[in-house]
């Protein structure tokens, strides 16, 4: 199944709230950020694996350094991945909390669960620390998986700046100055390897939730 990006989803009145909220916050500030997620909204990712293919395989440290092989983690059962942008970005906070909140639903469907972003293994040890994710959290330094998957994106020169000016250093984050960042996506893998579920965006202010993984995890059975 593929989830079109104008669909609504578990995680729909979230965002919408989150977005009210920022909004809220940052007032006029939040502009270049909106026109700059409707810029990133129009792109075509035509690269991007589709349901009923072969996910790309990888190998990726985790937050303490272990290789994780997809092709290992398969074996052992479906896997999800999550493909996040990293701890700055509230959105990603949010949904990654969902899923941290459905964990046992995961599991219970048979599911593992793998976020990945391009923050460096420090970093996102820090934000799997702090936010007590128990699930995988792997490090893509350079966006090497998701270009692999058709999903990288470059951020815009202002909102980057804006950014900076705010504490948010992506260069310091990422470990390049490069503005890559993957799409919201995620998937969801049969043991064989094979897409049964995937939900892109280029839009990172609409993500799916649980409810629509763990629909699509029973449905392997």
């Amino acid at each position: 199944m593929q989830i079109a990006h104008t669909a609504t989803t578990s995680l729909t009145n979230a965002t919408v709230a989150l977005r009210e909220q920022l909004r809220d916050q940052l007032g006029e500030v939040l502009d270049p950020f909106d026109a700059d997620a409707e810029r990133l909204a129009a792109l075509r990712l035509a690269a991007v694996p589709a349901v009923g293919t072969t996910a790309p395989a990888f190998v990726l440290p985790d937050v303490h350094g272990e290789q994780r092989a997809l092709s290992a983690l398969v074996a052992d059962g479906p896997v999800v991945i999550v493909f996040y942008r990293g701890a700055w970005c509230p959105y990603c906070n949010l949904q990654l909390n969902a899923f941290k909140d459905r964990h046992d639903d995961i599991r219970e469907a048979g599911g593992t669960l793998v976020a990945i972003s391009p923050q460096t293994p420090d970093n996102s040890l820090s934000f799997a620390e702090r936010q007590q994710l128990p699930f995988i959290v792997l490090s893509d330094v350079h966006n090497a998986v998701a270009r692999s998957y058709g999903l990288v994106i470059r951020q815009g020169d202002e909102p980057t700046a804006i950014q900076r000016r705010l504490g948010i250093d992506l260069e310091q984050i990422n470990g390049d100055d490069s503005q890559e960042l993957p799409a919201a996506a995620t998937f969801v893998l049969d043991q064989t390897g094979v897409i049964r579920f995937a939900s892109v965006s280029s839009d990172y202010r609409w993500r799916v939730g649980p409810d629509e993984v763990v629909a699509a995890l029973r449905d392997l059975h």
